[in-house]
This record gives structure tokens, sequence and C-alpha cells, in this order.
């Protein structure tokens, strides 16, 4: 007979899972019960001892005998227990989950140790915990995970992965922790907001505290040689909020440098938050020492933030910069800035000393399709100070410098459907020239039209003849014009010299066929005008002056014309053969001729007598409109009744594709609408001849278009170089006189072109600062983006870049030309008025290394224009730039910047520049 206790070992499961069970003491409870219905069965003579139970083997000689004494006082305790609720709380459950888990190897399960061990592409998965590894050891008695790679051949391979929610950590090994949740992790590997965090010991206390022993942080992508990181040997984490710690030194390449802190705080907010911006510094050899483009941000909302920046000098020059930006999703977004700058020059006392002001304010507005189909608002904004862009202490932008004029646009549009519909606008318009400082304002300017009506059409079907397409329109359209000087402006002087007006508009027109081939139209228009504020003309014999009074009140003109036109399309046809390289040409011509008529409007118009000093002259008679001077004008006093003549020309042909798989020819344009154009004045009493303009374009090869324009006179010159009544043929010359003429050609190219890549350059119209300001899209005039720029490195073409292979062979690269040339021969002067070429160009030595320059060639002042050099250079996590204008008309100068391209540490860097040259 054997005597023993009865131990309980906890079954294995089938489905590779373990289920959380209860304590011990219930699998006892169900044995207990198990041998008591057993011991029923045996006679009470061959009852064993007390506390002893027989149960008979498979061999016949022997016995097994179960102490079960323990168990008999554990079920007499709990019968004598009456109370039906316990009041004791049990034991809360080791595991509240389901615990799955995986080996493509083996999962070898140990129960003399407790321990289950996943090999290979191993798993295990407990409630938002995963672990994923080469080995896991899974110790059901301590509750605790154990995991590591694989060591083969001495290559470390399958590092566990622990994701825990949204954290996720990549350490050499890991223990964890099933009933504390605390881990210990050995050379971790995390991400947190941008951040590379790597640790050499992690233990996590909880969720909220992680405590790190030797880390470094980095924004590096290369984590086992990253080519910068801060080191600290203590330091707290608190996952998606901060990451302080003791004293930290920057090492770059692993060389430790003398920039260190005793102690620093990282922000790992998901949310944006306001803080300081930290300013960078830098001397001037007319102001002093300087700060710049320091302050502080404010996270206002999700949708809506603020930053408020200043530059300050030594010398007593200071600037304030407001930027904000929104954005509601599906609505609309936008951005305002708003700059002021105090100028100082040199010391007070010295003889160049100098003070100014200088302001710009901008602000755009976009709303989203989808917002509001039968309404939009929308607004560009860009106003200011006109010497701003030549003046300003922080403005790097060359090509902002070469703009001469600035606009601005506020509108609001609102469509009535219906039958018929009815659109609504009000804008604010603004237009500056930065050279002359005249600025024209419109606030605010009002449309409203009502869409075309024919009364006379048919219910169903198509319209047909001259009385089915009669239609008419009605138009309103009401300005306040306001002209002012920058001197004036956002003062109440501006607003004295106001012109308001409002013009209605009734065009009827209609449309029908002649004889099948020549389409012809007729209209009319009728037009009122009312204004608010005339003029009366009379002369002072007292003074000898012209005396011109300003009448406030309603007053109103109407005006009216006809006019028709007679067109048609003619296709000449040239067939050569298939078998032909050049298969057909087909020339499209498109003549028109038109009439119009406007009668004279002469009852509009007074006069006044100026007295002469000699008795027998007769006084001078002025005419005048009272409506001169107003914002439309005064109507014509003169009958116009006028022929017009128009010619386009349109010539293509049909080539063999080069490619012999192709099914059809290739179609290319020869010549693309040369059109002239001309009148003769049938009202007229000399002079009757309008000078023929031309204009036109040749596609010379893809990209390449030769665009010209000109007039041609075909009345001569007198000895005073002024316009006579006699054909310049008849006058001894050529049939017409060449009176001016340009020519453009732009071309532009890249290594895309050979690639058969289309280069799309719509999205970078968002960050270009030139474009923003009224410049030109391209570099032609130096790069649109401001160096301090992050848009210049984007990662997303950053694997297409490092696949190139044979770099040497792939180099990407643009170029840009521009050619113009314009002739005047309006006096026989018969010169070239202006003649310049200009060209800009990309390359990419390097996947890393960007070169590009813009220049050009003035041919009429024999000098070279505005020359920028630009080199940038992607070094990884951070990012080097320097721009150089060595020759310039307006400004020369550099600059070079090296810094962190996260945003992150977006504040580690250094800039260095050589303010603008002034000529004022």
């Amino acid at each position: 007979m054997l005597n023993f206790d009865l131990s309980i070992t906890k079954p294995n499961l089938q489905n590779n899972s373990i289920v959380a069970l209860q304590t011990h003491r219930q699998y006892l409870l169900v044995i207990f019960l198990f041998l008591l219905l057993g011991s029923t069965a045996m006679q009470s003579q061959d009852l064993p001892p007390k506390n002893e139970v027989d149960i008979p083997s498979t061999e016949k000689s022997d016995t097994l005998t179960v102490s079960i004494e323990p168990i008999i006082s554990e079920v007499n305790e709990a019968v004598i227990d009456s109370v039906k609720t316990d009041s004791v709380k049990p034991k809360q459950e080791t595991l509240t989950d389901v615990v799955d888990y995986y080996g493509k190897d083996y999962v070898f399960i140990n129960r003399e140790e407790q321990k289950i061990y996943m090999y290979n592409e191993a798993y295990i998965i407990y409630g938002d915990m995963r672990i994923d590894a080469g080995l896991i050891i899974l110790d059901y008695n301590k509750n605790e995970i154990y995991a590591k790679g694989i060591d083969s051949a001495d290559v470390y391979s399958q590092r566990p992965v622990f994701v825990q929610t949204n954290n996720t950590v990549e350490p050499d090994s890991i223990r964890f922790n099933f009933d504390s949740e605390k881990a210990l992790i050995y050379n971790s590997r995390t991400e947190q907001n941008g951040f590379n965090v790597i640790a050499e010991v992690t233990k996590k206390v909880n969720d909220s505290v992680i405590f790190l022993k030797n880390v470094k942080f980095t924004t590096s992508e290369n984590l086992d040689d990253p080519e910068y990181y801060f080191y600290t040997r203590r330091a707290k984490f608190v996952p998606k909020k901060k990451i302080v710690t003791g004293f930290t030194n920057m090492y770059i390449a692993d060389v430790p440098t003398p920039i260190g802190m005793p102690f620093a705080y990282f922000p790992l907010s998901e949310d944006r938050t306001s803080g300081f911006i930290i300013p960078s510094f830098g001397d001037n050899n007319n102001r002093g020492f300087f700060f710049q483009n320091g302050g502080y941000y404010f996270a206002l909302s999700d949708y809506v933030d603020f930053a408020l920046l200043g530059d300050y000098y030594t010398n007593g020059s200071y600037a304030l910069r407001g930027e904000s930006s929104y954005n509601l999703r599906y609505k609309f977004t936008g951005n305002v800035s708003m700059r002021f700058e105090k100028l100082i020059n040199s010391e007070r006392g010295f003889d160049d000393f100098s003070e100014s002001s200088v302001y710009n304010i901008r602000w755009t507005h976009s709303q989203d399709v989808k917002a509001n189909p039968s309404s939009r608002f929308s607004a560009s904004v860009n106003l200011g100070s006109s010497s701003f862009f030549q003046e300003s202490i922080n403005q790097i932008n060359n090509s902002s410098a070469l703009v001469n004029t600035l606009s601005s646009s506020i509108s609001y549009a609102k469509t009535f459907e219906g039958e018929p519909q009815v659109n609504f606008s009000a804008a604010a318009t603004h237009s500056q020239n930065t050279n002359t400082q005249l600025i024209n304002l419109s606030l605010p300017n009002i449309n409203a039209s009502v869409s075309r009506i024919f009364p006379f059409a048919p219910k169903t079907g198509v319209k047909k003849g001259i009385i089915q397409n009669i239609n008419l329109q009605y138009s309103v359209a009401g300005q306040n014009q306001i002209q002012t000087t920058d001197s004036l402006f956002f003062k109440k002087e501006m607003f004295e010299d106001a012109k308001i007006g409002l013009r209605h508009s009734i065009p009827i027109s209609t449309n029908f066929k002649i004889l099948d081939y020549i389409s012809a139209s007729a209209s009319t228009s009728y037009q009122e005008t009312w204004l608010f504020k005339t003029f009366e003309k009379s002369y002072d014999e007292e003074t000898q002056l012209e005396v011109n009074d300003t009448i406030n009140g309603f007053d109103a003109y109407r005006t009216y014309n006809f006019s028709t036109s007679l067109g048609t399309t003619i296709y000449g046809m040239f067939n050569f053969g298939e078998d032909k390289k050049i298969q057909a040409l087909r020339h499209v011509v498109r003549p028109s001729v038109s009439y119009n008529i406007n009668p004279a409007f002469d009852k509009y118009y007074d006069s006044y007598e100026i007295p002469t000093a000699d008795p027998e002259i007769n006084n001078e008679i002025v005419e005048y409109s009272r409506f001169q001077g107003t914002l439309y004008g005064a109507p014509s006093k003169t009958f116009s009744s006028s022929i017009g003549f128009s010619l386009s020309n349109t010539i293509e042909a049909k080539v063999r594709d080069k490619d012999t798989t192709a099914l059809e020819a290739k179609k290319i344009i020869i010549l693309n609408n040369l059109n002239f154009s001309s009148g003769y004045n049938v009202s007229g009493d000399s002079l009757k001849w309008n000078p023929v303009r031309f204009t036109g374009s040749i596609p010379i090869v893809e990209k390449l278009d030769f665009n010209f324009n000109g007039s041609l006179d075909p009345y001569a010159l007198d000895n005073n170089n002024r316009r006579i009544d006699k054909f310049n043929i008849e006058n001894g010359g050529s049939l017409f006189r060449l009176t001016n003429a340009n020519i453009s050609i732009n071309y532009n190219f890249s290594s895309r072109d050979f690639q058969g890549d289309d280069d799309d350059d719509d999205d970078d119209d968002l960050n270009n600062e030139t474009l923003r300001n009224g410049g030109r899209r391209d570099d032609l005039f130096g790069d649109g983006t401001s160096i301090n720029d992050n848009t210049f490195y984007d990662d997303e073409n950053k694997e297409e870049r490092e696949d190139l292979g044979w770099y040497n062979y792939a180099i990407p690269w643009d170029i840009r030309l521009a050619y113009t040339m314009t002739y005047n021969n309006s006096s026989r002067q018969s010169e070239i008025s202006s003649q310049s070429l200009m060209f800009s160009s990309n390359i990419e030595l390097t996947p890393r290394w960007s070169v590009g320059l813009s220049s050009g060639y003035d041919f009429k002042n024999n000098g070279i224009t505005l020359t920028q050099l630009r080199f940038q250079r992607d070094l990884e996590s951070w990012r080097l730039s320097f721009n150089w204008t060595p020759i310039g008309s307006i400004n020369t100068a550099w600059y070079f910047f090296i810094g962190i391209k996260s945003s992150v540490l977006s504040d580690i860097k250094y800039d260095k520049r050589r303010e603008p040259d002034k000529r004022l």
C-alpha cells in the first residue's frame, strides 16, 4: 500500500489558451466529492483507518491510500458555516483575460518548471499587451513573461517587440509581470512624438511612469548608428507627455560636444501646446547685435493658433510680427500675418542717421468647395508699405523685393437657384504700385445679375431662327472707388475724393445661321449710370481762372449701342499619303466681320466761355460734361460707326509616329492662333484705317513656344513724326510700318522629361513666397521659398532618390530659360527698348546635395541681372542651406542656416546672414 498526499496539476488546454481558473481550494473540493461518492460502495468491515481512503489499483496486490484529513477539515468548516454570503471577499483572480500564445516551431509545456516555451516567430497576447519575439517563456507560477531574440551564427534576429496601447518598444530582451504589469527592458527602442528613445535599461513601473538608464534621445532614423543624439544617465519618461532627465550632453557622430545641460525637459504632448519660441541671434554693422524671431506660440484650440514674434537690435530698431493659422475641415482654411518694423540706421547725431517705419498685412482664406455650393467666400490680401520688401530687416526672399505691385481681393458670391438664376457678389479690391506709391481701392464692389432669358424659345426642342434665339440679361454693378497714396493710407483724407456710382445694363442679342455656313449675331445694349457726385465748370472773370464746383446729389445718364457680326470656319485639307512622313496638313481659317454703332450723347454736355483780351476775337467756347471725372466717366459726344475685321489661322500636321506599334498617326501643331485684326472708321474724317495687330505662337518643340505680337500701321509719318492721312506706300515706303513688336521664348525642361514623368508644380504654389507676394511662379529671379523653410526637405521622395541605383547616370536636374525682346518704331526711332535672357537651373549632384543658380543678362544695358546661388544639403536629421546673391540691382546678401529638421527640435539651429544692401 502506497500512502501519499494527492497533488494537483493544472490541465493542458488544447487551444493554446490558459483560462484563468480559481484557487486550489476549489480543486480539492472537487476531488473530495469524487472520493466520497466512491467510498459508499465499500463495505464497512473493509474500511481503512480513520482519515484514510483505499483506492483499488489496477494491479490486484496494490492499494492506494489517500490522506483526506486536511480535506475533511475544510469541508467541515464549510458545512458549519451557515452564512449564505461570505463576508470575506475572495482573492482577485491573477489572470483576468484570455491569454493567447503561439510559436511557429514549437510550444513546449514544462510542468515541472511550470513554464511554457514558444520558439520562432512567437507571440503572446494578454489584454492590450502583445509581445512578439524569437523566444518567449511564460512562467505561470510567477505570472511572468521573458522574451528575447534568436542568436544564430552571431546574428541576433527576431528582437522582441512590446506593444501596449499606443506604445511600441523594440528591446533586446524583456521581462513582464502580469500581476503588477511592471516590466524590465534591456536595450529598448521606442518612438514618442517624433523622438526616438534608446535606453540600455528600462524599468516600467506602471502605464504612466517609466525610468530609463543610459539613454539616447534622437530624431535620427538610423537607430543603430544615429548621426547625433542627446545622452543622459538617468531619465524619467511619462508616455505621450514628457521626458525629464539629469545632466544631458549632445553627441555628434558619437563625439561629445561642449553643449551640455544640467537637466533637460522634452515635452511629448500629442496635442499642440503653447510655449516660447527661441530667437536666433547675430550682429549687423548698422544696427548692432540682434535677436530675431523670438516670441511665444499660443495653441488656442484645435482649429486656430497664434504666434507672436519679435526682433530687437541694440541700436533701437525693432519688429513685431503676429501670425495665425486656422482650419476647419470641410469648411475653410486660411492664415493671417501682420508685420510692423521700426527701422533705425546708424546712431542719433550722425549724418547718416535715419528713422522709418514699414508694415505689411497678409491674409489668405479659402473655402472648401463642399462647404456650400451656392455661396463662396475667399480672401487674398497683401498690402502695406511700398518699400516693405526692400527695407525689411527680416526679409530674406530676394524675389519678393523685385515685385512692384501689391494686390488684394476679398469677395463673397451667392447664387440663388431658380429660373432665371440670380447671382450676387460683393468684393473689396486693392492695387498698389510700389514704385509710384499710388494705391487704388474699391470698397466695396457690388455686382448682381440675372441669367440669360429666352422669351420666345419653345418649351421643348432646340431653339431655331432669329426670333427664338432672342435673349436678354440684366446686371447691375456698384462701386466706391478710392485713389490715394502711401502716406495717406488709412487716414481720413483718403476718403475725400471717393467716387461712387451704379451702372445698370440690359443686353439683348440673338444669333442665327445664314446659308448654313455663316454664323450671324446681332445685339444691342442699354445702360443707365447713376452717380452721386458731379462737377460743374465755369470761368471766373475776376480771378481769370476756371472754377470746378462739386455738386453732391443724384444724377444719371443713359446710353445705348448696336452691333452685329458675321463669322465662319474654313478648313483646308492637304493629304500626302499614309506612306509619307507627313501624311496630311490641315489649315483652319476663322474670318469674322463686325459692325458697331455708338450714337453721340451730346445732350449731356454744357459749355462756358473764356473771354479773350482782343474784342475782335470771339470768346473761346469750352465744352464739358458734368460727368467728367466721375466713376465711369462721361458718355461720348461723337457719333461712331466702325467695321472690324479679324482673321485667325491654325495649321496642324499629321505625321507618322516614331513608335512602329502605334495604330494612329501623331498630330502636331505647326502654327497656333496666328491672328490679325484691324478696323475701319466709317464715320471718321481722316485716318479711317486702324493699325493691323497680330499675335501668334509657334510650338517649336514640346514645352518650347515662340510667342510674338506686334502692330502694323498703314499710314505714314510727317517730318515731326506725326501720323498723316496718307498711306505709307504712297509716301514711298512699304505697305505697312512696323510700329512695335514683342518676342518671347520660354523653355522649361528637366530630367523628368526623359523619364516620362509629369512635373506638377501646383502643390509648390502653396509654399511659394514670391507668388503669394504677386511675383513669378518660377525661380528666374531667385527661389520663391524662404531658406529656412522645411518644405524643401520633403522626405516623401527620399526612398525614390536613394533607389536610383547608378546615381551618376540618373541625376535629377531642371532648366528654365526665358528670352524677351521688345522693338519700338512708333516715331522712327527703330530701337530695341528691352532685351534680356533669364535662366535658372537646379541639379541634385547626389541624393542629398542640391545646387541651384538663377541669373540672366540684360542686352539693353549690357549687364548681368540679379544672380542667386543656392546650395542645399540634406544631412539626414539635419539640414544645411546657403544662399548667396552676389549680383543684384536691389540687394546683395548671403544667408547660412543649419539646424535639425524635426519640428520637435527645430530650435536647435545656427544661422548667419549678411543683410541686403539698401538702395533707396
